[in-house]
Formats: C-alpha cells, sequence, structure tokens
C-alpha cells in the first residue's frame, strides 16, 4: 500500500481545504509535505499545525512564482496538487513535470491556456496528469473501467506503439470506441431565468449556487456557464479528442458527475453526492480505491435524475469555448484571460452579468490566433486580452 507524498499549491481555498480532509482521512495513503497559500498566511499557518512536516509558501509577493516552482520540486513530493485559480498554476505545473512529478490538475487554467504544452511534457517525462475536477474525473474513471486488464481501451491495438502510450499517462491518447465525452453542468443559479432578465442579475444572486460551495470567480463562471466552457477545452487535452466530441448536459442535481458515450451507444456515467474529496481521493490513490469516511449515495432518496440541453442562445460561453478549442493556438487563453477580467469586474459591480460574455466574444473577435504556440506567445496572449478586456469594459 502506497503512500502519496503531496504538495498542495493554494490549499487555504476550497480545494485545498477539501484536500487536507482527505489527508485526515486515508493518512495512510497521503501525507501533505508541502502547501502554498496567495496571501492568507493565518489560514496557511493554522493549517501548518495539522501538517507540521509540510513546507510552506506566500505567493503574493514579487518572488511568488519562484516560491511555489520551489514547492512543486520539493525532493520528496511525488504528486503536485494545482488548485491555484487564476493563470499563476502554470510555471510550477511546467515545474513539476520537469521534476519527474505527477500533477493532480485542479486548475483549469492550466490546461485552457497551455494543453498541448503540458501534455507533451508530460509524456516526454512519463508523468501523469491526474484530473481533479469532478467532471473531467469521472470521464477518467469511466474510460478506466472499459480498460481492459493490459491498461488498454478493449478494442485498441495492444502493439509496442499503444502499450508505450498507455505507460506515460493514465489514459492511452486516442479513444477509437468513445463517440462522446459528456460533461453535466448544473446549469446555475439562473438555468431557467427568462434571457430579458439576465442583464438585471445581482452579484449576490450569481453567488448563490445551487448545489456546489466553491471560490467566488468559480462561482460566476458557473452561473455563466464559462466555466463548462472551459472544462470542454480542458477535456479536450486530458483526453486527446477532437472538439467536436466534447458535449455539455444540464443535470441540476449535481450527481452524475459526467458520461461518457462508447461507439455501441453504451454509455458508462460516474455518480457519487457533491463533494470534491471524492476526485480528489480518486486522484491520490490511483490506481486503487480505499474506504473513506464519505457518505454513499442513497438512491431511494435522490428519486430522479434530470437531464436537459443547455440554452446556448441565452448562454453563449459554450457556444464561444467550443470555437476557441476548435481554432486553438493562443485564442483559448484569450478567452481565458477576458473572461477573468470580465468576472473581476462584475464582481466588482463594474459591469453586467451579460457584459461578461458580450466582452469574451469581442476581445476573441479582434484576436489573430497563433498556431502552436509556445509559452511565450501564450502568456502574451493573455496579458494583451487582459489589457484589451479592461479598455472594452472601461474599468
Amino acid at each position: 500500500m502506497r503512500k502519496r507524498r503531496v504538495v498542495i499549491l493554494g490549499a487555504t481555498g476550497s480545494i485545498g481545504e477539501s484536500a487536507r480532509k482527505v489527508a485526515r482521512d486515508i493518512p495512510e495513503r497521503m501525507e501533505i509535505v508541502g502547501m502554498s497559500a496567495h496571501s492568507n498566511a493565518d489560514k496557511l499557518h493554522a493549517a501548518a499545525k495539522e501538517f507540521p512536516n509540510a513546507k510552506l509558501a506566500i505567493s503574493s509577493g514579487p518572488d511568488g512564482v519562484e516560491r511555489l516552482v520551489e514547492l512543486a520540486t520539493l525532493p520528496e513530493a511525488d504528486l503536485v496538487l494545482i488548485a491555484i485559480v487564476g493563470t499563476g498554476g502554470l510555471r510550477p505545473a511546467l515545474a513539476a513535470i520537469e521534476a519527474g512529478k505527477d500533477i493532480a490538475v485542479a486548475s483549469k487554467e492550466i490546461l485552457v491556456m497551455a494543453g498541448e504544452a503540458v501534455m507533451t511534457a508530460a509524456r516526454r517525462k512519463g508523468v501523469k496528469v491526474l484530473p481533479v475536477d469532478s467532471e473531467h474525473n469521472a470521464i477518467f474513471q469511466c474510460l478506466e473501467a472499459a480498460k481492459d486488464e493490459g491498461g488498454r481501451m478493449k478494442d485498441e491495438s495492444s502493439g509496442p506503439a499503444a502499450q508505450s502510450a498507455s505507460s506515460l499517462i493514465p489514459h492511452p491518447s486516442s479513444f477509437p470506441s468513445v463517440r462522446r465525452l459528456i460533461l453535466t453542468a448544473s446549469g446555475g443559479p439562473f438555468r431557467q431565468m427568462p434571457a430579458a432578465q439576465l442583464a438585471s442579475v445581482t452579484v449576490e444572486q450569481a453567488l448563490k449556487h445551487p448545489t456546489w460551495t466553491m471560490g467566488a470567480k468559480i462561482t460566476i463562471d458557473s452561473a455563466t456557464l464559462f466555466n463548462k466552457g472551459l472544462e470542454m477545452i480542458e477535456a479536450r487535452w486530458l483526453f486527446d479528442v477532437e472538439m467536436a466530441r466534447v458535449e455539455v448536459i444540464v443535470h441540476p442535481q449535481s450527481i452524475v458527475h459526467s458520461m461518457v458515450e462508447f461507439i455501441d451507444s453504451s454509455v458508462l456515467a460516474q455518480l457519487s453526492t457533491t463533494d470534491m474529496c471524492f476526485p480528489i481521493q480518486y486522484a491520490v490513490t490511483y490506481p486503487e480505491r480505499v474506504p473513506n469516511s464519505l457518505p454513499p449515495l442513497d438512491f431511494a432518496k435522490l428519486a430522479r435524475l434530470d437531464f436537459e440541453a443547455p440554452r446556448l442562445a441565452d448562454f453563449p460561453a459554450l457556444t464561444l469555448a467550443r470555437e476557441a478549442g476548435e481554432t486553438g493556438g493562443t485564442l483559448p487563453a484569450v478567452l481565458n484571460a477576458a473572461n477573468e477580467i470580465a468576472v473581476a469586474a462584475f464582481l466588482a459591480r463594474r459591469c453586467s452579468f451579460p457584459a461578461i460574455w458580450e466582452t469574451v466574444a469581442r476581445v476573441m473577435g479582434e484576436h489573430r490566433s497563433i498556431a502552436g504556440a509556445g509559452l511565450d506567445a501564450i502568456l502574451s496572449a493573455d496579458s494583451w486580452a487582459r489589457t484589451r478586456a479592461t479598455e472594452v469594459l472601461g474599468v
């Protein structure tokens, strides 16, 4: 029974708190050896009392990225959980990979901005990229369930190439037996709100997520459906599939976390109660499953599971994300950056709710995407998009 030595980048946020709960729940399988916080030193030091052997870092200062890189490359660590909101986790993620560490990704921006670079580096170094988002973790579990004992999809080649790809990351590089990856979305607090009323949405209303308790930025992204749009791009890179095979269905109960449809029209789904400890634990203990104190599903109490198509015309985020994912290059970074600026403006009560996707659409429309962009070009596009979105919003 192997114990994973884990660094948590973003240990004081909601994902970090769940990760610490998992460490308390399965101490024989998870040891926290490093933790970071952006600026909440008091909360970080309180967490350190429970995990006294963990090295600590605050990332808000001028040398913050270097401190995160130091944590991400600790010799004693073998898994780095990246739970930093925004783009701050990209360089530490790449540093961890270069140091031969597996990474568990809870920050969508890493793969949205630089999915090709991250996954290429992971394959080159032979490390795993483990999804922590509940939706991608669910797809990962469904794909794992469809593998044979040799670690391949049951209809795939068993030759050297297939074995090599399977040995590098926890899923093969392509899935010929998969028709669709289906991401589920709660629909957010405005799932049934008439389009004409969206312009009057308040910050307080948008922060009332119907099923999940999360940070402010991701909660707003869930309300606009940009969160699901970013997840579409993330899935494209994590599982090496075309954007055309990534779809979204609204599921208000948030019990079915995502599904995989195969070419024979069979569907596998992963279900659990709405608790981020489930995907975090699976990433830590993969490929094994271990008992815990988390509550099981009571199907009699569930009674029903509902599904409906997303309102693409009223919530354009999914269409914009699909465009960015299909175009590739620097456009996903532009989408992500413009959205971050617009969400911050909405939270500061400086723009309306629909102005979030209107700003993203305008900035994307003005950008000329660079195909096959390296990290410098991606970061340059990110910087340009932030400046342009600020100008568009007049903030």
